[in-house]
């Protein structure tokens, strides 16, 4: 059985985008020096960020957005087994990436 996950309020589950392990001149890199990933998929939004007024402003970003977010954001949480993604919040999104 596949878990499901809806974002509450204004935050979005996004899937990190892992790097090549092998630098552009042949070195492989141990898990140790790699980086953590700042790309990732939106796999899910939630409904918005609550006005005063009782109405949800929608979020700037939607389900299949590339997305570059900060570094050390978001908390992560494994999904069936061994599929990693990132709850963060719209705030923590920095850029969205348009081809």
């Amino acid at each position: 059985m596949a878990t499901k996950l809806q974002p509450l309020g204004d935050r979005v589950i996004v899937e990190p985008i892992e790097r090549e392990a092998t630098t552009p001149s042949g070195i492989v890199l141990p898990e140790t020096a790699k980086e953590r990933p700042m790309e990732g998929v939106v796999l899910a939004v939630g409904p918005g960020r609550l006005q005063d007024d009782g109405t949800y402003k929608p979020l700037d970003v939607a389900e299949g957005d590339r997305v570059i977010y900060a570094k050390y954001a978001g908390t992560e949480v494994k999904l069936d087994g061994d599929k990693k993604v990132l709850i963060l919040k719209e705030q923590d999104i920095l850029a969205k990436i348009v081809e």
